[in-house]
Order: C-alpha cells, then sequence, then structure tokens
C-alpha cells in the first residue's frame, strides 16, 4: 500500500526540472558570472540546468537575453589571448629548454596553437599547460 501511495505522489507531483538562461547579452569569448543567468522552469535537452556548472565557463558564441545557455557552447575560459608574450617550453627527460613566444591564437588548458618563437622567427606548435605556457615536442 505505501509503495501505491508513493507512486501515485510521484505521478501527481512530477519533479520540476530547471533551464539556465542568459539574463543579458552574452558575447563570445565572454566569462560568465552569476549575474548574467536565471534559471527558469523546464528542461531543454543539452541546455545548462545547475547555474554552477556555467559560473566562470567562457562562451563559444553569442548567447541572447532569454536564450538558454547550452553546454555545448561553453569551454574553459582561455589563460592565453593572442599576441601575449608566453613561455615555450620543450621537455625531454632532464633536459627543459625555454625560450619566448608569441600566441597567434587564444588558448585554453590543454589546447593546441601555434606560437611564434621570438628567437628563431618560426612558427611551432603547442599544448597550453596549466600555468599558460606552451609545451612544444608532445
Amino acid at each position: 500500500m505505501r509503495v501505491l501511495l508513493a507512486l501515485a505522489l510521484l505521478v501527481a507531483f512530477p519533479a520540476q526540472a530547471e533551464t539556465v538562461l542568459a539574463r543579458r547579452a552574452i558575447p563570445p569569448n565572454t566569462s560568465i558570472a552569476a549575474s548574467d543567468l536565471a534559471l527558469a522552469p523546464g528542461d531543454i535537452a543539452g541546455a545548462a540546468r545547475d547555474i554552477s556548472d556555467v559560473i566562470g565557463r567562457e562562451s563559444g558564441v553569442a548567447i541572447y537575453p532569454g536564450h538558454p545557455v547550452m553546454l555545448e557552447h561553453l569551454r574553459q575560459p582561455a589563460l592565453i589571448e593572442r599576441n601575449d608574450t608566453i613561455e615555450l617550453r620543450y621537455t625531454k627527460g632532464p633536459l627543459t629548454i625555454l625560450t619566448e613566444g608569441r600566441a597567434l591564437r587564444r588558448g585554453h588548458f590543454g589546447s593546441r596553437i601555434p606560437v611564434l618563437n621570438l628567437g628563431s622567427k618560426s612558427t611551432v606548435s603547442g599544448i597550453v599547460t596549466h600555468d599558460g605556457a606552451v609545451e612544444v615536442g608532445r
């Protein structure tokens, strides 16, 4: 009897899902703050359901006011901006070579970006590390 009552309550009062919406226009490559977001009742496939999943992330596309924030349009914030002077790092066993480079594109942790080696004037490609350097030769 208790099981039937519990099932009846679940059917009578379904859980209300919420969707994260943009409160203002959010341009691409913008870090998202709590003040940019609102919750609305509803369940939209692919949309964020929890504001904490969105705060601190970066928008990959323009998000318009009142539109849902889609998880596929979010990414980690960039650690390197285009034209930043960054540290280029090559490591092979105990050997580490460091030099300066100029980022030719924005990059977030784990992304591969092209970098102009300022010493040799050649363009190399490397992976952005957690400290904002670029590791080449991996």
